[in-house]
C-alpha cells in the first residue's frame, strides 16, 4: 500500500486531533504518498473560509493533487472508485463513506476517539 486518499473531513479530523500525519501513518501503514483529489482540495478551500487552522499549506506540500476518475462528479464516488480500483485507503471520518467503502471492497483510515489513526480493511 503506497498511497492514501485524503477526504476533506478526514483531514479536518486529523488536524482537530492534533496528530502528526507522518508519525501517525507510519504506525499503521508506513510512509505513503498522500493523494488529494482536486474536488477535495476545493472542498477544503471552501471550508477554510469558515474555519481557521486547517493547515492547508502543509497538506499541499505533503500531497499530490490528482484528477477525478472519468465520468464521476461526486467526491465520495470518486474516492470509492479510486480506493476499490487501486487498493488505496481513504482517510475519512464520514460514516456513510466508510460503510460504502467496506461494501465495495475499499478500505479506510479513521481518526478514533482516542486521537489515533486506525486502518479498517475489507
Amino acid at each position: 500500500m503506497d498511497c492514501v486518499l485524503i477526504d476533506a473531513c478526514g483531514w479536518a479530523a486529523l488536524i482537530d486531533a492534533d496528530l502528526n500525519i507522518d508519525i501517525s501513518m507510519s504506525k499503521i501503514i508506513g510512509k505513503p504518498r498522500y493523494l488529494l483529489l482536486e474536488k477535495v482540495k476545493q472542498e477544503l478551500l471552501s471550508l477554510s473560509k469558515q474555519r481557521r487552522g486547517l493547515l492547508l499549506n502543509l497538506l499541499e506540500k505533503k500531497s499530490e493533487v490528482i484528477s477525478a476518475p472519468e465520468g464521476l462528479r461526486h467526491t465520495d464516488q470518486m474516492l470509492l472508485e479510486l480506493s476499490r480500483e487501486n487498493g488505496w485507503p481513504v482517510l475519512t471520518v464520514d460514516v456513510r463513506l466508510k460503510e460504502r467503502l467496506i461494501k465495495t471492497g475499499g478500505s479506510y483510515i479513521e481518526v478514533t476517539s482516542n486521537n489515533v489513526l486506525r486502518l479498517i480493511q475489507n
